[in-house]
């Protein structure tokens, strides 16, 4: 402060100058996440279970309906190009029976075999298979997935001996609930379908689905 004329006085103001604070810039730490990633991941290859493949590829005609194929209580009979068929079915709903180890069991029965726990238990896990019941045994027993194709010939379906009678007889008692479903090939023969038929209806089997694929734009009449 100074005196610039008589009675006044002046002032200086000073200014403190700026603290810059330094700037941090957040950091996550991604160890926790990737702890967890690879514990999920551990989990569900675990506990997951691959739909086995099916028997054969099975090119099926194009339809407008929409109707969606059940995953429980269902009977697949599935025809291939070269008119042999195959079969699949599942355990049903109820978890504390294996439908389809209680069937193979009957039908070995029929035709005087014998299979072991071990070969009934892995029956009921595999998915469609197409092969006289004679040679189940061995196609049970191989190990190589290319090899244990050979064994899929057809299930034999002629008079003298019609073993998918005995397979769908014998379904039907296990799980009078599930429903039929044909999934032929558009190239088989209609005549094999029709045979396929045929044996359902020796069964009381008077309602069953034919299997399509769902087509993109529902056909029109030209004019």
């Amino acid at each position: 402060m100074r005196r610039t004329a008589p009675g006044f006085l002046t002032t200086k103001h000073y200014t403190m100058p700026k603290i810059k604070l330094p700037v941090k810039t957040p950091k996550i730490d991604m160890t926790p996440m990737v702890d967890l990633f690879a514990l999920l991941l551990t989990f569900f290859m675990l506990t997951t279970s691959f739909r086995p493949q099916e028997a054969t590829v099975i090119d099926t005609p194009n339809s407008i309906s929409e109707k969606v194929a059940p995953e429980k209580n269902v009977i697949i009979i599935l025809v291939g190009k070269d008119d042999k068929v195959y079969l699949n079915f599942d355990n049903g709903t109820d978890t504390s029976v294996l439908i389809r180890k209680e069937v193979l069991k009957k039908v070995a029965e029929q035709k005087s075999l014998t299979f072991t726990d071990k070969e009934l238990k892995t029956f009921s896990t595999w998915a469609s298979f197409g092969m006289p019941v004679e040679r189940l045994k061995a196609w049970l027993n191989t190990a190589d997935s290319k090899e244990r194709d050979k064994f899929q010939v057809g299930i034999p379906i002629d008079s003298t001996d019609n073993q998918l009678n005995l397979w769908v007889r014998f379904i039907r008692l296990q799980n009078p609930n599930a429903e039929v479903a044909i999934k032929g090939d558009s190239e088989a023969d209609f005549k094999t379908v029709k045979h396929v038929m045929d044996i359902l209806q020796e069964n009381q089997v008077n309602k069953f689905n034919l299997t399509t694929n769902l087509m993109k734009e529902e056909a029109k009449l030209e004019e």
